[in-house]
């Protein structure tokens, strides 16, 4: 134990992680692009992984997933996801954050590569049993963040002169009570698109890269935890391509976590929240114009799933938690344009706040008002069926949230006050 460090109790933080490996098997195909339709994974460049994180205090517990995915599993597998791990572990509250790779396997679907056997049925397991293993991996702990402002993204959407851009890398730390490390987790906005797109073998693009960097240097997996990078792109400079891009992140990351210094709260605290919404969507599939137009990006089966997802509107899901009334996570389901990140954090008043794109299911993008109105690709209908002023909805939602769980809501004061 580290001089003057306090002895934990029981219901002080609690934390435990795992490192699984979830590639698809070989002819699986690949989610990211709309012209290779279903053409099938010809091999692996590197391989995919999940990375579980379970944080505790007493009885409240989250769970915190990092996925070399395109996308976070569909609303049926989360769910199936859920089920397991309340029941074996009493986890109810979920971050599944896919890192947006463009070389990962399509979810979409649950009979590829074999109906008897398919691939998202056993990711759904794999997954499970990762939280379940990191569940079961917890000991007492402490934790520290930093960040600082990295210039290695941009905006490939707004036509402003001052375009916005949600430049924070975020870095989380966590260790035992020897001061040794049990994870560390990256917080950065970048669409994960680096790979050649005429590639058809399954990557994980830059996150994969920075992540292998930091695992390699410290000795415990690392997260990479994608932010609110609908409009947002790498801007790798001299350092291009996925491998060289990926490592200078990392780099970056690692100046940060050898900066840090753990601390435990002094009154820990863990709550969250679940919210889910159903809005109007912007995209009438009945329309033959609309089949055709989808058609021509999606192979069929792809489009009938999009078909029963958009029928009864759109719906994404808000998970939001508080860490000791300090630090926020806040994971949407989608490609949430990267105003909303930045009028979150600004709103929200905390000393850090954790935005977790592409979390828990997949909703497609969710542009600002102001960004709806230029138009352009992640702004149109096709791509955003979701009707405009959503993003700002679901934001308000969470701020909300974080508000509340810090006890600052007027009628939880006026309770208080009574």
């Amino acid at each position: 134990m580290i001089a003057g460090c306090p002895i934990l109790r029981a219901a002080d933080l609690q934390a435990g992680a795992v490192k699984v490996e979830i590639t698809p098997p070989t002819g699986h195909a690949m989610w990211g692009y709309a012209a290779r339709h279903d053409k099938p994974s010809e091999s692996v460049l590197d391989p995919l992984h999940a990375r579980a994180l379970v944080l505790a205090v007493g009885d409240q517990k989250i769970a915190i997933v990092s996925l070399d995915l395109g996308r976070a599993p569909t609303r049926d597998s989360t769910a199936a996801i859920r089920e397991k791990v309340k029941k074996a572990a009493g986890i109810e509250h979920l971050f599944l954050c896919a890192s947006h790779t463009h070389h990962g396997p399509v979810l979409e679907l649950d009979n590829w590569p074999d109906a008897k056997k398919p691939y998202v049925h056993e990711l759904e397991q794999k997954l499970a049993d990762a939280i379940i293993e990191a569940n079961k991996n917890l000991k007492p702990a402490r934790m520290g963040v930093a960040s600082k402002e990295c210039k290695l993204n941009r905006n490939r959407h707004s036509q402003l002169e001052e375009k916005p851009v949600d430049r924070e890398l975020l870095v989380l730390r966590v260790e035992d009570a020897d001061g040794k490390p049990i994870v560390h987790a990256v917080n950065f906005a970048a669409h994960a698109t680096l790979q050649d797109a005429k590639l058809l073998k399954f990557s994980a693009d830059y996150p994969g890269a920075l992540a292998a960097l930091v695992e390699k240097e410290t000795g415990v997996p690392c997260l990479f935890l994608q932010g609110a990078a609908g409009d947002l792109s790498p801007n790798p400079g001299d350092e291009a391509g996925p491998e060289k891009f990926g490592q200078a992140l990392g780099r970056e990351a690692l100046t940060l976590i050898k900066a840090i210094r753990c601390a435990a709260a002094e009154k820990p605290s863990l709550a969250a929240r679940e919210d889910d919404f159903q809005f109007k969507s912007r995209l009438d599939l009945s329309k033959p114009l609309t089949r055709k137009l989808l058609s021509s990006a999606f192979f069929p089966e792809l489009v009938a799933f999009y078909e029963r997802e958009y029928r009864e509107g759109v719906r994404p899901h808000l998970t939001t938690a508080l860490l000791d009334g300090r630090i926020g996570f806040v994971g949407v389901s989608g490609e949430f344009f990267c105003g909303h990140s930045l009028s979150l954090k600004r709103r929200a008043r905390l000393e850090h706040l954790f935005f977790l794109g592409y979390c828990n299911d997949y909703q497609q993008y969710f542009p600002t008002i102001e960004a709806a109105a230029a138009g352009g690709y992640g702004a149109d209908a096709l791509v955003s069926p979701v009707e405009i002023g959503a993003g700002e909805q679901v934001m308000d939602r969470a701020l909300i949230q974080l508000f509340k769980m810090r006890g600052k809501w007027p009628e939880l004061r006026m309770e208080k006050e009574r």
